[in-house]
């Protein structure tokens, strides 16, 4: 999966808010795309509320990470500032597609995730985040929630794909992003190598 990561515009520095609202449309890929590859490892997530509590799960964990890169770059007062401003970005996308989808009321929807979302927090601050990704229980923690959402068949095997494969990859991309925003500077576009002919 590609993602933009960088600033198109001349170099100043972005507020937390900036950086939160870029990050939020790509948390939201990156949870997608963790799901379209659970689904094509063959793992059962039907469309409707099962395939949103997947989501849900995933975004929690993608913003829970977003935090932990805020709490070492950032002042306490801009970390607030940025995790408040990632996590209703977060919820409105998703209680917009929630309530579409399954018909529920948008403003609950929102305030339900809002809410999930800070149990989640008390829940992953008992595991550590190193210089540059979580330590074994934050995954290991993510696994066993989205276990919780598979049929018997799934709740087992889906463990692994979330440690080896999913979570790894996702918070790698929250990683990379969140280095190309904090850059003030826009990357020059990389120019392709000229062909040349043959003899």
């Amino acid at each position: 999966m590609r993602i933009k990561s960088n600033w198109f515009k001349e170099g100043r520095e972005r507020t937390p808010q900036e950086i939160s609202d870029a990050l939020s449309f790509v948390v939201s890929r990156i949870a997608d795309n963790a799901l379209k590859n659970t689904r094509k490892a063959n793992f059962e997530i039907a469309v409707g509320p099962q395939y949103l509590e997947f989501l849900a799960e995933f975004l929690w964990f993608l913003i829970l990470v977003g935090d932990r890169i805020a709490y070492r770059q950032l002042s306490a007062e801009d970390r607030l500032t940025f995790t408040g401003n990632l996590a209703n970005r977060v919820a409105e996308t998703y209680a917009e597609n929630r309530s579409r989808l399954l018909g529920e009321e948008l403003k609950e929807c929102k305030q339900r995730f809002i809410d999930l979302l800070n149990q989640r927090a008390g829940e992953y601050a008992d595991f550590g985040y190193e210089e540059n990704e979580p330590d074994y229980g934050f995954y290991r923690y993510l696994a066993y929630c989205i276990g919780q959402i598979m049929n018997d068949a799934d709740s087992g095997w889906v463990i692994d794909q979330m440690i080896s494969i999913e979570a790894p990859e996702a918070v790698k991309m929250v990683e990379k992003t969140l280095r190309g925003l904090y850059e003030a500077e826009p990357k020059k576009p990389r120019r392709r190598a000229a062909s040349s002919s043959g003899d």
